[in-house]
């Protein structure tokens, strides 16, 4: 599976974003796609993830600012990001697989928040 996102940058506080992914490869190991990020210093952690039937999770900080969607027909992933905060600063990465943890994982795309 080959993941590529993009759509990063910078944007101020408040403004919004949207990334997208690209994958290609077995639709069975692109059952489960999602968004991690890295901040500075941090460990990884999950953003959010989406399943082929539709259902999701988003982790506490995203809920009621981010939204995670997915277009199968053009094996797309794409998070949209809204209500920006500089702690959402972060290199931003896509990853699928057959079932989470995520087994695959593309390079990220940074996004960087300014106050």
């Amino acid at each position: 599976v080959q993941l590529q996102a993009f759509g990063g940058g910078l944007v101020q506080a408040g403004g919004s974003l949207r990334l997208s992914c690209a994958a290609s490869g077995s639709s069975f190991d692109i059952y489960v796609m999602g968004w991690h990020r890295q901040a500075p210093g941090k460990q990884r952690e999950l953003v959010a993830r989406i399943a082929r039937s539709g259902a999701t999770y988003s982790a506490d900080f995203a809920k009621g600012r981010f939204t995670i969607a997915r277009d199968d027909a053009l094996n797309m992933v794409y998070l949209q990001m809204d209500s920006l905060k500089p702690e959402d600063t972060a290199v931003y990465y896509c990853a699928s697989g057959s079932s989470y943890p995520h087994e695959y994982w593309g390079r990220g795309t940074l996004v960087t928040v300014s106050s």
